[in-house]
């Protein structure tokens, strides 16, 4: 009876807990995503009246602009990716192999401390200091170095920059998890036979921080590729991101069906570029999101 009266405790417990996640899953994500792809198929004839077609899809693959867009903004996410790996690693395996122990905990609070202000202020802060009238002018015009001001802002270079800085956390954070577990007599024993530091690198820390590089990169590229607020603010009227494009049909158009056939191409179209991507790394996705 008390086996019997325990068990019964733990599935209330159980369902306790799972119906808020239940609850907000379904209510919040699941059901607003089945009425939005049940909206892209919805469009409007001659008179008015609603019917069900792909033409909402068909718009995307029939103007240049709409897919030339994402090709380009998927291209510029890869391009992010790869830099934000290139500059995380090295703080990541600093932080991990180099940095005393006592302060690891320290650095890596100087890593988060820029994410507990929204993006929106991360953003203004760099435009502050990029913008014509910004600090950084004011410094080169002061010592002399230019003459006038330049406007760094509103093209690509700054919006990647920016792209790079707002998705760093989501990069180091996997590569400092498996980082950790690097025996670090490997390296020694690598110094030791005469291994250069190049040589460390592509065959003992990458090939042991893969799982952390493609779960980062896959964090990276889909949050930069649905990322709206960096390319409007710093990539300005030129930047061209697919997710301007959803924005302009949704808000700008008021054309929630066109908005709601983009929002899921983008989806189907980011999840298969990772898919490939899990394909030339020969990694599994179960084995990454551990």
């Amino acid at each position: 009876m008390k086996a019997f009266s325990g068990k019964l405790h733990i599935q209330w417990t159980l369902v306790c807990f799972l119906t808020p996640v239940v609850l907000w899953l379904s209510l919040l994500i699941v059901l607003p995503h089945i009425d939005l792809l049940l909206m892209s198929f919805r469009t409007e004839d001659d008179s008015g009246r609603l019917m069900w077609s792909l033409s909402n899809y068909m718009l995307f693959f029939r103007e240049p602009i709409y897919w030339l867009t994402f090709v380009r903004t998927a291209v510029y996410s890869i391009l992010v990716t790869f830099l934000t790996f290139v500059i995380a690693l090295p703080v990541a395996f600093y932080i991990t192999k180099v940095a005393a122990p006592r302060f690891q905990g320290f650095l890596t609070l100087l890593l988060l401390l820029p994410f507990w202000v929204s993006e929106l202020v991360r953003v203004y802060g760099w435009m502050i200091l990029l913008r014509e009238s910004g600090v950084i002018n004011h410094f080169l015009l002061k010592t002399g170095i230019l003459d006038r001001p330049v406007e760094m802002l509103y093209n690509d270079v700054t919006m990647i920059m920016g792209l790079v800085y707002t998705s760093m956390l989501f990069m180091v954070v996997p590569l400092i998890g498996v980082l950790e577990s690097l025996d670090d007599s490997l390296i020694e024993a690598a110094y030791d036979l005469g291994a250069n530091m190049w040589s460390i690198l592509i065959k003992i820390i990458i090939p042991h921080a893969v799982p952390g590089i493609v779960s980062g990169s896959i964090v990276v590229f889909m949050l930069t590729l649905g990322n709206y607020l960096t390319p409007n603010l710093m990539g300005g009227k030129n930047s061209l991101w697919f997710t301007e494009q959803i924005y302009n049909q949704f808000i700008a158009s008021f054309n929630w069906n066109q908005g709601s056939a983009f929002g899921f191409l983008l989806l189907v179209l980011s999840s298969l570029v990772i898919w490939v991507g899990l394909k030339l790394t020969n990694q599994k996705l179960s084995k990454v999101v551990k």
